[in-house]
Parts: C-alpha cells; sequence; structure tokens
C-alpha cells in the first residue's frame, strides 16, 4: 500500500458533508474489484462495514482487523480495518480511508497523513471526507481528484431544549462518562430510558445498545462525540449538552467542524434532521449556525504529521526518527504520543536497556511500545506492565500461558457495576491486543478465543447493567405500544395487580388506578395514559357488575366512604336535606362517563335505601300527614335532630304539648325520658352509626368522629369530642364516662323512689344497669348532679326476719311493662316511661299524667299504706351496744365501704352530657336552672299533706310545672331544694359512729 506500489491508480478525493453517501459509495467501489482495503475511524463503524459486507459476500473472504480483534479467513479477498491496524505492502486493488479530516486531529492525525501520503490501491484510491480538506489534499496529492457530494437531507438549527421536552428519536451528546451517565439517568426518569454509546464500549455492548434504540425499546440516544464518526442511526435530532471538551492535553471549545460532524448524523438518507442544544450548553452564534447548516468551514490547511520511515538501529536511532520534523509547510509535528512516551521511559530502565542489543530487539521494544493505555492509568501504571510484557519476551520470546491465564482470570467476573464492568472491559482489551500480536503467545487461537470469550461476557453484561440502570422496560415498551396506536392488552389479577404489555403498572381499587409506587413521578403521565388506554373495556365490566351488586356488598365509613368490599369507591357529601345525603363516585379521570354516571347512580341507590331502612320509624313520623299543630312542629324538629333530642332544649315545646299530641308522637315510638326525647329504634348499633355519619356530614367537620363501639352501656369520655358529639351518639357525658340515653332512663326510674334529700345509696339494680363497680357509679352520679359521700362501716350481716312488702302502685290495662323499644343490648325489663308511672302513688288523672310524662313524679312525703318498710330503719331500732360492748364488737367487725348519695344542687353536672348541651331536666316555668333531680322521699319534717304525717295524696298544686306549695316553695324536681343538713351524730357512741350515713328512721 505504499505510494510506489499504487502510483498508476486512480486517487480520488470524495468530500462533503455528513448523509451523502459517501461511506456507502467506498463500499461499493470496493465490491466493484477482486481485493479491496478500507480504513475507518473506530472500531465500531469497523464492525459495522464488516457486517454489511459480510452480508454481501459472505464471512469467507472478509476480514476484519483492528487493534482488539482479529478475523482473518484464509481467502481474505477484502480487509475492513482501524486506520492504526491497515496492513502494508498487500497490493490490493482497491483502498480507501474514511474521515480523512482526521489527519488534523491532535493525537491520531498523524496515523491518517501517514495514510493520505502513502496507501495506495493498485487500481483505485478513495478519501473520504469533509470539504476542508480539498485544499490541503490537493497540496500533498496533486494526482488527486475530487468528487463533492451533497447532502440528502436538510439540516437546521433549532434552538435550546430542555431534555424533558426533547424530541423522540433524539441524540444527546456528552464528551465525559460522568455527562453520558447524568444524561441518560434524567432520560430514564423523564422519558422511559436511553441507549448509551460510547467509543470506550465493546462492538458487542455497542450494537446492543444501538439496535434496543433502532428497534424502538427507546426512544433516545446519549453518545460521546464518536457518534460523528460515520455511525449511520436513525436519528432526527442531535443535541449538545456541552461544546466544550477535554482533548487529551487540554479544554477547548469545538471548532464549528466539528460540531458538524456531530451535529450531521441529524437526518438520515432524506429524512431531514435538526441539531441544537440541552443544558447548560450555550447556544450557537449565528455564524456557527449559518456555517453548519451551508456546510461551509474553514479549510484545513496544517495536517499532524510523523516520520513513518523509522530507524531500527538503536533506541536513539529510533527516538530521533520519531522526533523528525516534517519539510513540507502544510505539515506539523504530532505532539509527542503514548507509545512515543513509553519508548522514552523504558530505554532509561536498568531492566530494559541491556536486554536491547539488535534492531530485532529495538523493533520489539516498539511494538511493545505501541500497546494502547485502554485501562486509562497513569503513564506509570502503563509503562510498568509494558516493562513486564517487554521482561517476558526478551526472556521467553513469549508471554507465559500461566501468568497471561491469571491477568485474565482476575477480570472474568461479571458481577459489579457498570463502571466496575467498564474496567474490566478496559483491562481486557489490553491481552486480547497482546493476544493478536504474532508470535506474542504459544497458541494465538486459543488465547485469541479466550480474551474474546471474555470480552464477550463482560460485553452482554455491561449492556444489562446500562439498561438496567439507563432504561425504565415498562415506561419505554408502553410509550412505543402508545405511539404505534396499538391496542393495549391489560390483565387484571385477583389481587387487583394491573399488568400491560406484561408489564406491571400498578393496581385497580374499586374504579381507581392506582400506579405502581416504585415509578417516578416523570414515568406516571405515562403509566396513567396507557392504564386508562388498556382499562376501557375492565372499567365497563366492572361497573356493570357494581350497578347490578346487592346491598350487602356496599356500606359506609365512619368518614363518609363508601366502599364496595374493601375498596373504596366514592363518599358522601351533604345534600339539599340532612336526611338525603349526595353520592360521589371515585372513578378514574379517564373513565367512559358511561361509567361514572353508573357508578354513582347505584352509591345513591345504596345510601337512600340504606337512610329509608335504619331511619324509616323517624322518616314515618316526619312523614305522617295525620300529625298537625304543636305535634307535627315537634315530629320536625326530631327530624332534624335525627331522633334524639336533649329534653331541655325544648322544653317550652314539650310543655305545651296536650296529650292527645303527645300520645299521637307515641305511635310513632317517640319517647319522651326524663333526659332526652328520642325514638328507641333509632339507638341500635346501625342507626346510631348513620346518624353520626350524618350529623358530622351536615356539620361539615373535617374529620368526623367515630361511633361508639356497640352494646355498651357506658363509654369513656372522648377527648375534645365537638359539641353535640354525645347526644347524636346516644349518650350523655357523666363524669369520666357517658351513659346511654335509654339506660338513663331506666336509671332515673331507680332513682325517683330514692330519698334524694336525706341520702341514699347505689341498689344492686342500678349498679346492674350501668355494668359499672360502686366508685365509677359514684362519679357517674356524681356527673349528674350529686353529691358523692364515701364511708366505712361495719359490715352487717343478713337479718333473717323477713319483711312483707306490698305493691306500691297500680299498673293499667294499657300501661306495658317492657320497654320493646329500646336497643338490642338493652337488658330484658327495662321501664318504660308509662311502667314508671305505675311506680308512683297512684293517680290516674290527666294532670297526674303529665306531670309523670314530664319525668317529674308526683311528690309524697309519707309512704302509702302497705308500703315496704326500709330494712334500714328495723337495723337503726334495733338494741344499739354501748361501751365495752361497742367495742369488742367493732374490733371483730369485717368492714364495708359505702357511698351516700344526696341531691348536690349542681347546676348540670357534666353540663348537658357535652360541650354546650345543660345537664339536666328542663328549664320550665318555674324551675331554677340546672339540673332536675329524682323524685323520692323526704327524710325529716313532716310531708305534704295530712298534717299527722299519715300517708295522703300528692299535691296537685306543687306537682305542675310552674306551680308552689302550700308553703311558698317550688316543686320538687331536680335542684328543686337544697338538701337539708343532717342531725349530728352522736360519735361518743362508737356503734351509731359506724352507721353514719345510714338512714335514721327513729
Amino acid at each position: 500500500m505504499s505510494g510506489a506500489m499504487g502510483t498508476g491508480g486512480r486517487i480520488t478525493a470524495v468530500l462533503g458533508p455528513t448523509n451523502t453517501g459517501k461511506t456507502h459509495y467506498a463500499i461499493e467501489r470496493m465490491l466493484a474489484y477482486r481485493t479491496g482495503v478500507i480504513g475507518l475511524p473506530l472500531r465500531l463503524l469497523a464492525r459495522e462495514v464488516y457486517d454489511k459486507i459480510v452480508a454481501r459476500r459472505g464471512p469467507s473472504v472478509v476480514a476484519l482487523v483492528t487493534g482488539e480483534e482479529r478475523i482473518v479467513p484464509a481467502r481474505a479477498q477484502y480487509w475492513v480495518c482501524t486506520v492504526e491496524a491497515m496492513p502494508t505492502g498487500m497490493g490490493a486493488d482497491f483502498l480507501a480511508i474514511d474521515e480523512i479530516q482526521l489527519c488534523a486531529d491532535p493525537e491520531r492525525g498523524h496515523v491518517f497523513t501517514d495514510r493520505l501520503l502513502n496507501a495506495r490501491g493498485l487500481h483505485e484510491t478513495l478519501f473520504m471526507g469533509s470539504d476542508s480538506m480539498r485544499s490541503v489534499i490537493a497540496n500533498l496529492v496533486p494526482k488527486a481528484q475530487f468528487m463533492h457530494r451533497d447532502r440528502f437531507s436538510r439540516l437546521t438549527y433549532s434552538g435550546s431544549k430542555k431534555i424533558s421536552r426533547m424530541p423522540p428519536r433524539a441524540a444527546i451528546v456528552g464528551f465525559s462518562v460522568d455527562d453520558v451517565y447524568a444524561i441518560a439517568e434524567l432520560l430514564r426518569r423523564q422519558k422511559g430510558g436511553a441507549a448509551v454509546v460510547m467509543g470506550a464500549l465493546s462492538p458487542r455492548t455497542r450494537n446492543a445498545q444501538v439496535e434496543m434504540y433502532q428497534n424502538g425499546d427507546v426512544d433516545y440516544l446519549v453518545a460521546t462525540d464518536a457518534i460523528g464518526m460515520g455511525l449511520n442511526l436513525d436519528v432526527t435530532h442531535v443535541a449538545f449538552s456541552s461544546t466544550i471538551k477535554f482533548d487529551g492535553r487540554r479544554m477547548r471549545h469545538l471548532a464549528p467542524n466539528e460540531l458538524a460532524q456531530i451535529a450531521g448524523r441529524a437526518g438520515r438518507y432524506q429524512t431531514d434532521g435538526t441539531f441544537g442544544v440541552t443544558g447548560e450548553a450555550e447556544p450557537f452564534d449565528e455564524e456557527v449556525i449559518e456555517a453548519i447548516e451551508e456546510h461551509r468551514f474553514t479549510p484545513i490547511k496544517k495536517l499532524n504529521w510523523r516520520n513513518s520511515r523509522l530507524e531500527f538501529g538503536s533506541i536513539e536511532a529510533l527516538i530521533q526518527s520519531l522526533e523528525k520534523m516534517p519539510t513540507d509547510p502544510a505539515l506539523v509535528r504530532a505532539r509527542d504520543a503514548d507509545d512515543l512516551l513509553s519508548l522514552k521511559t523504558l530505554s532509561d530502565l536498568k531492566s530494559v536497556r541491556p536486554r536491547v542489543r539488535t534492531g530485532r530487539d529495538v523493533r520489539l521494544l516498539w511494538d511493545v511500545c505501541r500497546i494502547p493505555d485502554f485501562r486509562g492509568i497513569s503513564h506509570g501504571e502503563h509503562t510498568t506492565l509494558l516493562e513486564r510484557i517487554c521482561e517476558f519476551l526478551h526472556e521467553y520470546g513469549r508471554v507465559p500461558d500461566d501468568w497471561l491465564a491469571s491477568q485474565i482470570k482476575r477480570i472474568d467476573h461479571t458481577q459489579g457495576n457498570i463502571d466496575t464492568l467498564s474496567k474490566r472491559l478496559a483491562y481486557i482489551r489490553t491481552w486480547t491486543y497482546v493476544a493478536q500480536r504474532e508470535n506474542w503467545v504459544d497458541d494465538e487461537s486459543h488465547w485469541r478465543g479466550e480474551t474474546r470469550a471474555v470480552e464477550d461476557r463482560l460485553s452482554d453484561a455491561l449492556h444489562g447493567a446500562l439498561t438496567q440502570r439507563f432504561v425504565d422496560r415498562r415506561t419505554s415498551v408502553l410509550l412505543r405500544r402508545l405511539k404505534q396506536k396499538e391496542g393495549l392488552v391489560a390483565d387484571v389479577n385477583d389481587k387487583g395487580e394491573v399488568t400491560v404489555e406484561g408489564e406491571f403498572i400498578g393496581r385497580l381499587e374499586g374504579f381507581q388506578f392506582i400506579q405502581d409506587k416504585s415509578a417516578t413521578p416523570d414515568e406516571a403521565k405515562t403509566l396513567a395514559q396507557a392504564a386508562l388506554a388498556a382499562l376501557a373495556p375492565e372499567f365497563s365490566l366492572r361497573a356493570d357488575r357494581f350497578y347490578n351488586a346487592p346491598d350487602t356488598e356496599m356500606d359506609f365509613t365512619d368518614q363518609g366512604g363508601l366502599m364496595w368490599g374493601e375498596h373504596a369507591v366514592g363518599k358522601l357529601v351533604p345534600g339539599d336535606d340532612i336526611l338525603k345525603p349526595r353520592a360521589v363516585a371515585f372513578v378514574a379521570e379517564g373513565a367512559s362517563a358511561d361509567v361514572a354516571e353508573k357508578v354513582q347512580r347505584r352509591l345513591q341507590h345504596f345510601i337512600d335505601r340504606k337512610i329509608a331502612t335504619l331511619f324509616e320509624p323517624l322518616l314515618n313520623l316526619t312523614r305522617d300527614e295525620t300529625l298537625t299543630g304543636l305535634a307535627r312542629g315537634f315530629a320536625f324538629r326530631l327530624g332534624e335532630s335525627y331522633g334524639v333530642i336533649p329534653r331541655d332544649q325544648v322544653a317550652t315545646e314539650v310543655k305545651d304539648l296536650d296529650q292527645d299530641a303527645r300520645g299521637a308522637l307515641r305511635k310513632h315510638g317517640v319517647r319522651f325520658g326524663q333526659f332526652t326525647i328520642f325514638l328507641p329504634l333509632l339507638l341500635k348499633p346501625a342507626p346510631t352509626r348513620l346518624r353520626l355519619l350524618l350529623w358530622a356530614l351536615n356539620a361539615k367537620f373535617d374529620e368526623f368522629p367515630d361511633s361508639p363501639p356497640a352494646g355498651l352501656v357506658t363509654i369513656p369520655a372522648v377527648a375534645d369530642a365537638p359539641e353535640g358529639y354525645y347526644v347524636t351518639s346516644g349518650y350523655r357525658l357523666a363524669g369520666a364516662r357517658a351513659i346511654r340515653i335509654d339506660m338513663l332512663e331506666r336509671l332515673a326510674d331507680l332513682l325517683r323512689g330514692q330519698d334524694s334529700r336525706g341520702g341514699f345509696e347505689a341498689n344492686p339494680d342500678m349498679l346492674s344497669i350501668t355494668g359499672m363497680t360502686l366508685e365509677q357509679f359514684a362519679d357517674l352520679m356524681v356527673g349528674l348532679g350529686y353529691k358523692a359521700e364515701k364511708g366505712e362501716r361495719p359490715k352487717v350481716k343478713a337479718v333473717d326476719k323477713v319483711i312483707p312488702t306490698e305493691a306500691t302502685g297500680t299498673e293499667t290495662a294499657d300501661t306495658p311493662v317492657f320497654d320493646k323499644g329500646t336497643p338490642d343490648a338493652v337488658a330484658p325489663g327495662a321501664l318504660t316511661e308509662e311502667a314508671a308511672v305505675a311506680t308512683t302513688p297512684a293517680d290516674t288523672s290527666a294532670e297526674a299524667a303529665a306531670i309523670v310524662d314530664e319525668g317529674i313524679a308526683p311528690i309524697d312525703e309519707t309512704p302509702a299504706e302497705g308500703a315496704p318498710v326500709d330494712p334500714i330503719a328495723d337495723v337503726a331500732e334495733a338494741e344499739v351496744p354501748t361501751g365495752e360492748a361497742a367495742d369488742a364488737a367493732l374490733a371483730g367487725a369485717e368492714m364495708e365501704s359505702f357511698v351516700t348519695f344526696t341531691w348536690g344542687g349542681n347546676r348540670g353536672g357534666n353540663r348537658g352530657g357535652n360541650r354546650g348541651q345543660r345537664q339536666g331536666g328542663d328549664r320550665q316555668a318555674g324551675e331554677r336552672q340546672g339540673g332536675e333531680r329524682p323524685q323520692g322521699k323526704k327524710s325529716g319534717g313532716k310531708p305534704h299533706g295530712k298534717p299527722d304525717g299519715k300517708g295522703g295524696k300528692p299535691r296537685r298544686d306543687g306537682g305542675r310545672d310552674g306551680g308552689k306549695g302550700k308553703d311558698g316553695n317550688k316543686p320538687q324536681s331536680f335542684s328543686a331544694r337544697p338538701p337539708r343538713k343532717e342531725k349530728p351524730i352522736d360519735m361518743d357512741n362508737p356503734f351509731a359512729a359506724a352507721l353514719m350515713g345510714l338512714k335514721d328512721k327513729k
């Protein structure tokens, strides 16, 4: 391939911008001859051209020779090589050098210049490259002819674009590995991924990455400036992330012709392309833009040159020949390359210098120094490796197999990250290069195969690592299918997991698509778009199934959510009426309007039927057109309170109701309790839960309070409970706990028969109703407005004497004994308000009935004839031991604790059982503001009625609301009178002191 060999051949410089088909033209010309050689600037491009020629002529006649790869069949006719690896002296019919403008490259330019001056084909020689080489080629190669080729497509500048707005089929160029990785990572998050192409990649890794880009798995490519060296890719836009690069010695701006070489990758064949900048790169100047678009660049005037006629007589002669200066003014001596620097370093080593005696030794030393520093390590480390190889070759004539095997074994591991795998690939390239040199190893074929196998394994591992890090396959697949407008196929398993085209993208919960949490925010849009496109049929089928589902599959939550099984499908919002909330469906935005309407309509049916069922008594009451006047107004008042209303809030309305109105309301189950007016059926757990929800919903709370657990008579006080919470829940706050209102009414029935002024103790029925201990009951009573005095006394043994009792009242035929309207959790036998009448002294007049209906029993200071006698009285009348006998009795007595309750005149105890509510009975005309106390027997003083203390009828004028008794006092209700002062107890009598707090019946 020397100039002398090709003096008679035709020399043509095929010049023009990128995308003019120059390389394709050279291949066609070479295949027109029997033999040919083509030199290419990159190992990657050489492999690409090799594959093309093999596809047309077969592998048996095509050779591939690069620094690290050597495929030479026995009958090779066409040689595809890197420029540095081109064989000399072959005498091929055709020879071509691509990217001839690299003659001006500071690092490799001298090699291209040597081929320009000395490499020739016997019949034809082609130099392909930029128009900027025309004048210098004409000067140095006078016989050269020129052929200009125009670009097939237009190339235009499109300005600056953010990576997030980068168009598909774009290549982003970086000038360092760190830049390439950072850009690829950003594209993965925002666009689904990118392929990575760098000159340092092995051909196998590069081809795998390019194939991933070419077949559409990813729409973006991130590359170094190696992309500008003839790689034919389907790129429509090239974006520069920087216009500054490190050229091996310093950071410098790229020249316009260098920018054009890279930008020219945009637009293949007749497809127009664009170029621009991104990231922190400065926009191009107008002059640069015009130069690139018009393909007009400053002509190259100086080419890098190094003498190729080397002297091997001695090391000094070799160095002198390498440093020889050019004689042509168009040539400049290239800066010292790595091989010359290594030669100078090794020649000074005592371990090397004595071994170099002959010209053959000098040539061998030079061949060792030409091993490239693939590893990119320091000059010192690289020369140390070269020194060792040089010693082996001089001493043994070969690199020992065991040493080479150990070096390769250290590298042959496919675990690790991208950087680790890249370093191993760089290391194996060194041993691949060594294995390619003739006579450097014993079994060249074995070691070439061994190093190639390791490189392939590492290349595959690196491709996998690059793909795993920089490609989100799920997003890229979905984007590609969406772009192709193909019908996406979604699959939803029994767990609600959604896969589209085999890729997991999220979950379907009810009618909402929940994206995979591992997806980044940048992927969310793509996932949602793909999911909604694929899930449209699933949404329709699911909506039909939901519309026909029974109410038993649905429920509401305490926070107003509407559930279908375990999935939320909607929520409640306030409607025009407090008992008519609106249902809002949770349906994915991309679902059809038909699906959303069907789900919303079914949810509305569900909640309407639920309210109609659970609130049936209340709805019947408010819709009863037979109710008139005050009764109708009171019914609507109950409806506004969801069927439960504290009595003190409607005291006036209750007072104004006549017996006919009350009877009409009672027919609907309305109970006029002492503390609360309510519909007992609405105190069941299910209506209570719904009532509390509707109350909180219409109150527009940010957070709804939870409903109390079902079946509990009392519950602990809720911290910071909103106003109205306890009443709406069906409870009344009293002390540290709240008691259910129906059970409170039963307790009130029991308290009516107690002496609230003289003091009484809790009986087993009271404790049984509340389910409390004595201490808890005491706290409850204090909360209701009572005083509780604790004490201790000797435990009294049961009295054997049976005291006969008789009924104190008469039941009427139309008065039920059991309250069938109480919740299921209420113990059987709960007295109704009518049954409470039966426990009071008989008075069947309308006036007495009205009094009882108000929750206030008629006053009777004396027990009726035949009424039970207080057993405590018998104990008190017994003979009391005194003196030593009393001391002895106390010493051996077992003590018990007790609590005596008296009405404390507390104005409401816990204030109505909730913040803002008054506790106690009605504040009616003639009553003091505050709580009521149950009517009961008075201790001390004469009863109202007959002056002899005999039993008499209760006073009618003192029992009416607002009336006064003979003594001018207000009627007895809660806090009607202060408790009388107790008689002092003779503390000198120890037994009497022990009985302190018991009723004195003497």
